[in-house]
C-alpha cells in the first residue's frame, strides 16, 4: 500500500504554489476538511468550523476543497508507480495498492521495492510517502499508517512490512475505531470490546447472527482476512492533443487553422481505441500566463470540424476579437472529457434516421452562426410562463437555476398554453358598453369582458372568460409595479387566450392551441 499523507493539502499546495510550511486549510461546507501540519500544530483539526479555526490560528490560509484537483494531481503519481510496478489499484487519491511479489524478486526484496517506490513518489509529488506491505489490503493500509509514529528522519522507517501470516497479530492492538463503522463500533464498545483482537476472538457465526453481513465483513477484517479482492486499474489511454505555439498566435483564424491540422489525429486516435468523445475539455494558455478552460458537450459525438468549432468559439468568447487577441495563445490542449463506445454511435445499416439527420443539420447551422446561434428551450421553475423557459446553446447541458419541483405559489396550473409569445402582444379588452375593463384594489372586475382587439385592430367577441387571478412578485421592493391580474378567455372562433392586466395595460401572453 502506497500512502501519501495529507494528500489533499499536498495537491492544493502545489496548485496554489505555496511553500511547504504554509498553514493551508481546506474547507468544505463551512467545515475544515483537511489542515496542514503547521495549522494542526496550532490546534486546527478536521471538522472545526472555519471561524473557530481562524480564532485558534488567525494566520491560516483557507481554500475550498476540490476533490477533482486531488484526482488530477494524483494521476502522475499513479503513472509513475505503474512504470515501476505494473498493475495499480486506486483506493482514493493519495492511496493506492500494488502486488509486491514480482517486484520483490526484481528489486531484491519487499523493502527494497518499497523504498524504490517511495523515492519515485517523493520525486513526482514532493510528499512524505509511506508504504505498508501485508497479506491483505486492510492490513497494508494500517501498516503504512503505522509508519507515521516511527522515526521520520530515517528513510527505512517509512516502510512497514508485516510478515506473511502475521496480519491478525499486527491488527490485534488497534482500536475498533479504525473499522470506520460507528454504529457497530458503539455496540461492541457497550459489550466491553475495544480492540480488533478482542473482536476477532468472537465466534464468526455469532457475529454474523448478531450484526449481519456488515458485521461479518468487519470481523474478517479484524481477523486479517480482507474479503476485498485486488483489482488493478486499466491505465487510461493518452488521447490528449497539445499544441504549443512559438511565437504565440494573436489571431483567431490562426489558432483555428493550427487546431484543424491536429483535430483529425485526435478523432482518429479515438476511433482506433473504438471510442467517440461526447464531451471535450479545451484549455487555452495565453502568453501572459492566463488559462481559459471549458468543457464542451455534444448531443451525439464530436467530429474533427466540431472540435475546431469549439476551439474557435472559446477563443471568441473570451472577449477576444477576430482582428487580434488581447494576449497571444501559446498553448491549446484538447482532452476527451467523456467518451463512449463507438458501437453506440454507428450509423444504421440502411442509413441514418430522422434524429441523426436533425443533429447533423443543427450542428451545421451552429457552425455557421456560432455557438449561441442555435438554442434549445427547456423548462425550469418560475411563476410566469416567460420565466419558466430557459434557452441553452445546442449541445450544452441544460442546468436549471430554479428547480421545477419546488413549490411556486401563483404559477399557472396545468394544462399550460401551447404557444407562449416571445414578447407579449398589446391588446385592448372592452366591456359590452365599449368601456375598458379594469380591476379594483380588491380584485373585483368592474365590468365583465365582452370583446378584445389586438394591435392589428382585429376585434373579437369573448364567449367565455375566467379570472382574475392575482400575481404579485417582489412587492416589498421600492418601485414595484404592483400586482398583475391573469384572465383566461375564449373568443368567438373557439381560440383560448391567456390575458394579463398590469400597470402597463392589457397583454396577450399566450394562446391555448
Amino acid at each position: 500500500m502506497v500512502w501519501a499523507p495529507d494528500w489533499p493539502i499536498v495537491a492544493a499546495r502545489q496548485h496554489e504554489k505555496l511553500p511547504a510550511d504554509a498553514p493551508l486549510v481546506l474547507v468544505e461546507k463551512g467545515l475544515v476538511f483537511a489542515a496542514a501540519a503547521s495549522a494542526r500544530a496550532e490546534g486546527v483539526t478536521r471538522g472545526l468550523r472555519l471561524r473557530e479555526a481562524q480564532s485558534r490560528f488567525p494566520g491560516i490560509i483557507d481554500r475550498p476543497y476540490d476533490p477533482a484537483l486531488d484526482s488530477r494531481a494524483f494521476e502522475p503519481v499513479l503513472t509513475a508507480i505503474e512504470e515501476l510496478i505494473p498493475g495499480v489499484q486506486l483506493l482514493r487519491p493519495g492511496m493506492c495498492a500494488v502486488k509486491v511479489r514480482g517486484a520483490a524478486q526484481y528489486y531484491g526484496g519487499e523493502k527494497a521495492a518499497a523504498l524504490t517506490v517511495i523515492a519515485r513518489v517523493n520525486e513526482i509529488a514532493a510528499s512524505d510517502a509511506r508504504v505498508g506491505v501485508a497479506d491483505a489490503l486492510f492490513t497494508a493500509v494500517h501498516a503504512a499508517r503505522s509508519t507515521i509514529a516511527r522515526d521520520p528522519r530515517s528513510r527505512a522507517s517509512h516502510v512497514r512490512v508485516v510478515a506473511a501470516g502475521d496480519s491478525a497479530a499486527f491488527l490485534a492492538p488497534l482500536p475498533l475505531t479504525v473499522l470506520e463503522e460507528p454504529h457497530i463500533v458503539s455496540l461492541l464498545s457497550k459489550l466491553g470490546i475495544s480492540t480488533l483482537g478482542e473482536f476477532a476472538h468472537l465466534d464468526r457465526t455469532d457475529v454474523r447472527v448478531r450484526f449481519g453481513e456488515p458485521g461479518a465483513r468487519l470481523h474478517a477484517l479484524a481477523s486479517g482476512r480482507d474479503p476485498q479482492a485486488f483489482v488493478a486499474r486499466t491505465p487510461p489511454l493518452d488521447l490528449d492533443v497539445v499544441l504549443d505555439f512559438e511565437p504565440a498566435l494573436d489571431r483567431v483564424d490562426q489558432v483555428a487553422f493550427a487546431v484543424r491540422s491536429r483535430a483529425d489525429d485526435f478523432i482518429d486516435a479515438l476511433m482506433r481505441a473504438q471510442l467517440v468523445a461526447t464531451a471535450i475539455r479545451v484549455e487555452l494558455d495565453s502568453e501572459s500566463g492566463e488559462v481559459a478552460e471549458r468543457v464542451w458537450l455534444h448531443p451525439r459525438s464530436f467530429s474533427a470540424s466540431d472540435v475546431v468549432d469549439r476551439v474557435r468559439w472559446q477563443v471568441q468568447g473570451s472577449n477576444l476579437i477576430e482582428t487580434g487577441l488581447s494576449s497571444g495563445i501559446s498553448r491549446v490542449r484538447i482532452v476527451p472529457e467523456t467518451v463512449d463506445e463507438i458501437g453506440h454511435h454507428e450509423i444504421g445499416l440502411w442509413g441514418s434516421g430522422l434524429e441523426p439527420r436533425i443533429h447533423h443539420g443543427l450542428s451545421r447551422v451552429q457552425s455557421m452562426l456560432g455557438h449561441g446561434g442555435v438554442l434549445v428551450p427547456s423548462i425550469e421553475g418560475g411563476r410566469t410562463l416567460s420565466s419558466r423557459q430557459r434557452l441553452t446553446a445546442w449541445g450544452d447541458r441544460s442546468v436549471a437555476e430554479r428547480s421545477p419541483q419546488r413549490p411556486w405559489p401563483g404559477a399557472l396550473p396545468d394544462p399550460l398554453p401551447g404557444t407562449v409569445f416571445s414578447s407579449r402582444h398589446a391588446v385592448h379588452v372592452f366591456a359590452a358598453d365599449g368601456t375598458a375593463v379594469a380591476v379594483d384594489e380588491r380584485g373585483q372586475v368592474l365590468a365583465p369582458p365582452a370583446r378584445f382587439s389586438t394591435s392589428d385592430s382585429r376585434s373579437r367577441s369573448l364567449t367565455a372568460w375566467a379570472g382574475p387571478w392575482p400575481l404579485a412578485e417582489r412587492w416589498w421592493e421600492a418601485g414595484s409595479s404592483g400586482p398583475s391580474w391573469r384572465f383566461q378567455a375564449v373568443d368567438d372562433t373557439g381560440c383560448a387566450w391567456l390575458l394579463v392586466l398590469d400597470s402597463g395595460g392589457w397583454w396577450a401572453e399566450a394562446r391555448y392551441d
